[in-house]
């Protein structure tokens, strides 16, 4: 795939999963729960799988350290759909970590891609 297609999916499959939680939280009142859950895991699995498949091949330790954190958060999406599916209370939590530690790793793995660079 082409990092422009790359960067699309992986916009289109975050609004989803922002939407689909949203939605999981109004339980239901305007679309069907497994609509909602269904939509919540594809998405999650999308970002996962592009987080996945763009690992760091350098030898920057950071980066390496930074790559490792960000395939947890990549993980912990679907693992928090699992949660999502048996109505335990435990996936939003996931979902935090996940995306503090994306935004975490987004924010500094471009300061040190910056650094090598320079």
């Amino acid at each position: 795939m082409t990092a422009k297609l790359t960067n699309y999916l992986f916009i289109i499959a975050s609004t989803i999963l922002l939407l689909s939680a949203v939605l999981y939280i109004t339980e239901g009142q305007w679309i069907s729960q497994k609509i909602v859950d269904y939509a919540y895991a594809v998405s999650g699995a999308v970002i996962a799988v592009i987080f996945l498949s763009n690992l760091y091949q350098g030898k920057n330790l950071r980066l390496k350290r930074l790559n490792i954190q960000q395939v947890i958060a990549a993980i912990l999406l679907p693992v928090s759909s699992y949660f999502m599916f048996n109505r335990r209370n435990g996936w939003f939590v996931l979902l935090l970590v996940s995306a503090f530690l994306q935004i975490y790793t987004v924010i500094i793995k471009t300061v040190e891609e910056k650094k090598e660079g320079a």
